[in-house]
């Protein structure tokens, strides 16, 4: 048994945004292949040496598609040469930065597709080398790092539900060997009822994670590496924003479950990158969408082909980056400062300009819920479509401004969301016109927003929650109203449950 830390095996920078690929200013795609041949070496080269040692990988902080486009880390070619290892598990970098939005998404990134069904969940009690226990200190005493983690999934090519294999704790003893109760004692009835809670169905919202179109567009597209990155800094900023996404699945698998199981996600909405003009996934998710299904998609559309052009009516112009203007019809949180109007988008960190807009504007089917504006330019940036032949179904459309930059720090920089609007928040705000909204009440936009996993479990639904700020107020309405979390007295306004939660909260 071997355990490959802090990244080792995963490329020559394990936790900076930045990479052998990518300096923060430009990406160099003619190193990807090189990349991917000396990682490829090393995983030969050590299993020629230890063939029966069983490997398990720490990884990096990052996600698989940011990964690949800034440090050539090719996890596709990793989980297929057969190396007998286990997956990265979640990063704890969250207790130090409390990034846990980047936590989840780099955790569902690297489990839609693995090298088996095996994977880890790892959490951070005690830290060997410097002088802190996490649970005790960093957490406060707090499980926001047990129940928000332990409440995502995956889902196979076959339809199941997959939870974690393997248990980790970093570590049984603190930074002097000694191996305090207390800590155990608290732990572990959370990490219990985490896993008594943990998903038996689809949550509300599944990720459609793009795993085989990144390794194939790095390679034989390289133009679009900047999309690539792109993509997974939008969903982590989207979950730090309360984007309450929980489940996980492959493109290649959601083709599959769909075809086997067509009705599998009728309690969901699939989330997805706008995909491949006439690929089989196109075919997939128009006709799911035809058929009843609730699709959400974010991310450009430079590729996409007329199938899904016309099911979004969409049409791409010349594209535009810098500041904006931004005017939307969306509900939006209450704040006693409301936020700015104003939005940067940068086409280097937004997978390219902003160049999308309603084709047909006088379709009564097709409703715009935020433009942005630029002296006299306009883009469309949300909107949602819904045609009486779809049976139910309906489609969102997000283009996703990616409001951080690199400023020469190990992650990227939010944008100061006081001077400018999170571009992310969209995706959070669209979920109203699927029935599902979460609203937050707060002072100001410098309040940080709360991250929230819904579950579905035994035909539940189970909510997990972290506030960075606990003056904030919680609204929630579902599909089938307005949720009442046992244990927790409400007041109903507007349809909505109201709630003032406490720091970490499972219910």
């Amino acid at each position: 048994y071997i355990w490959f830390s802090n990244g080792f095996g995963f490329g020559v920078e394990g936790w900076s945004s930045t990479g052998a690929i990518f300096d923060g200013k430009a990406f160099a795609s003619e190193k990807l292949a090189n990349t991917r041949t000396l990682i490829a070496d090393f995983w030969s080269r050590f299993r020629q040496e230890c063939p029966g040692f069983q490997i398990q990988t720490r990884g990096t902080n990052l996600s698989t598609g940011a990964d690949l486009a800034r440090d050539g880390v090719d996890l596709k070619q990793i989980y297929g040469g057969k190396h007998n290892m286990l997956p990265p598990p979640n990063s704890p970098w969250a207790a130090l930065d409390g990034d846990f939005g980047l936590e989840l998404a780099g955790y569902m990134s690297r489990m839609a597709e693995l090298p088996d069904e095996r994977y880890l969940f790892r959490y951070y009690t005690h830290d060997p080398w410097w002088v802190n226990s996490p649970w005790l200190d960093r957490y406060g005493q707090e499980p926001h790092d047990i129940y928000l983690p332990m409440a995502v999934a995956r889902i196979n090519a076959t339809g199941e539900i997959r939870l974690p294999t393997h248990l980790n704790f970093l570590t049984a003893d603190n930074t002097y060997g000694e191996l305090p109760a207390q800590v155990p004692d608290e732990v572990t009835p959370h990490i219990l009822k985490a896993r008594y809670d943990s998903p038996t169905a689809p949550g509300p919202l599944v990720w459609v994670y793009p795993f085989e179109e990144y390794h194939t567009w790095a390679y034989k597209d390289p133009k679009r590496v900047p999309e690539i990155y792109y993509g997974d800094w939008l969903i982590r900023q989207a979950i730090n924003n309360g984007f309450p996404l929980n489940t996980v699945i492959s493109t290649n698998s959601l083709q599959k479950v769909i075809a086997a199981k067509p009705t599998y996600f009728g309690e969901s909405v699939l989330v997805s990158i706008v995909p491949e003009a006439d690929s089989p996934l196109e075919k997939t998710l128009v006709e799911f969408v035809q058929k009843g299904g609730k699709l959400l998609v974010y991310g450009p559309a430079d590729h996409a082909g007329a199938a899904f052009l016309n099911l979004l009516n969409l049409a791409n112009t010349s594209p535009l980056e810098g500041d904006f203007g931004v005017s939307s019809t969306l509900s939006v949180d209450k704040l006693a400062k409301p936020y700015p109007n104003q939005i940067k988008h940068q086409a280097l960190f937004s997978g390219g300009g902003v160049a999308t807009q309603v084709k047909n504007k006088g379709e009564t089917t097709t409703k715009i819920l935020t433009t942005m504006t630029q002296g006299t330019d306009k883009r469309d940036v949300a909107w949602v479509r819904e045609l009486p032949s779809w049976k139910g179904g309906k489609v969102a459309y997000v283009r996703g401004t990616n409001s951080s930059k690199f400023t020469g720090g190990k992650l990227l920089t939010p944008d100061d969301p006081e001077q400018l609007f999170t571009g992310p928040l969209l995706l959070r705000y669209v979920l109203t016109e699927f029935g599902l909204d979460y609203r937050i009440d707060k002072r100001n936009p410098l309040v940080k927003n709360p991250v929230l996993t819904i579950a579905r479990s035994s035909n539940g639904y189970f909510f997990s929650g972290y506030c960075p700020n606990t003056t904030v107020t919680h609204r929630f309405i579902l599909p089938p109203g307005a949720p009442i979390l046992t244990g927790y007295e409400t007041e109903l306004a507007d349809g909505y449950s109201v709630y003032n939660l406490p720091k970490a909260w499972h219910r």
